[in-house]
């Protein structure tokens, strides 16, 4: 009788024992009724953008954080969208930790409406809204809209590409370029070797960057060092607006009895992404030389009197010294200065 009370006795502890248990281990989400998103306040709904605001706090905006039912660390990410589009097409920019309110240069703002490719000098019309994340296993929560309306300008804006090709300095890093601001950066970099490691910086100092998350991927503030595919010089293409990042082969060589490599091979020129001219500094012999792309007759130029033509012929160099070649697609120039 003992014995039989003894392992009844057991059993109840041992199912309380997995009650508890199990309850201790669940896993509980607040019901899709019982989840807040965030409230968005924007403190203007109609803007005009120029140059004479660029460095101005032109928008502020407030907000409630959402409520997911228990405590987590959240994720805001404001987003851009046209008005109308559903959010089809967004500029994200994330809100940092703990931040409730946030101010936009004129410069920031103009640069977020404009990946979104709307005309310059004409109002559009935006919503604008806060996307909240927890994880990827739980469903982000999306503010109410706002709406706001906004003039673009016309400006430039620059990727800055620190990295071990040049000490990891983003003072004398090179340039990506995006001429009207639209999210699109490109730019040529002379890579020394496979694998050298950079990244993206929006001004010349490391207080906001773009890593690698995956190949062909970037983020804002996050991710790993960005990769060189290879060596060589190579043409960048950075999406801010989708986060991608592409590379091919861009380069221009001189080549030529005058050269050091002869006919045989090129010698490469390196990019000036800022003036966008090709440059080097080179020793020449009595001769002649060509321009040519990629290491391949396919499309070279050659010229006469400091004007070049595609396939042309031979550029003669009349004596031996230390010269200094600028190539100029834009202007569809070339000049050899004897040192």
């Amino acid at each position: 009788m003992k014995i039989r009370h003894y392992i009844g006795l057991m059993l109840l502890f041992i199912v309380a024992f997995q009650s508890c248990k199990k309850d201790e281990t669940q896993a509980r989400l607040a019901s899709n009724d019982a989840v807040k998103p965030a409230i968005l306040n924007l403190d203007k709904t109609n803007l005009s953008l120029s140059k004479e605001n660029a460095n101005d706090t032109v928008l502020h905006l407030d907000m409630i954080q959402p409520d997911f039912g228990f405590q987590a660390a959240v994720t805001n990410v404001l987003q851009f969208g046209l008005k109308g589009d559903n959010f089809k097409t967004v500029k994200e920019v994330v809100i940092p930790s703990g931040r409730s309110a946030m101010g936009f240069t004129g410069y920031e703002l103009n640069s977020y409406l404009l990946a979104l490719g709307v005309p310059t000098g004409k109002a559009s019309e935006f919503d604008v809204r806060l996307k909240s994340s927890i994880n990827t296993k739980i469903a982000a929560v999306f503010s109410a809209s706002a709406s706001l309306k906004a003039s673009p300008y016309a400006s430039t804006s620059y990727l800055y590409v620190p990295g071990a090709y040049q000490g990891w300095d983003p003072v004398t890093a090179e340039s990506l370029v995006s001429p009207t601001s639209n999210g699109i950066y490109t730019g040529i970099i002379a890579f020394p070797e496979a694998n050298s490691e950079f990244k993206l910086t929006t001004e010349r100092n490391w207080a906001n960057s773009y890593g690698q998350t995956a190949t062909g991927k970037i983020a804002y503030n996050s991710g790993d060092n960005i990769k060189a595919p290879r060596a060589g010089n190579l043409e960048i293409e950075v999406n801010t607006t989708a986060n991608t990042i592409t590379f091919k082969d861009h380069s221009w060589g001189v080549i030529g009895s005058a050269t050091p490599k002869g006919w045989d091979a090129d010698t490469d020129m390196k990019y000036d992404n800022a003036n966008q001219v090709w440059k080097l500094t080179v020793n020449l012999t009595a001769g002649a030389i060509k321009f040519r792309k990629n290491h391949d007759w396919g499309t070279n130029f050659g010229g006469v009197n400091g004007s070049l033509v595609a396939g042309g012929a031979d550029i003669a160099v009349a004596n031996a010294g230390t010269y200094d070649i600028v190539f100029d697609l834009n202007a569809n120039t070339y000049t050899l200065t004897k040192k």
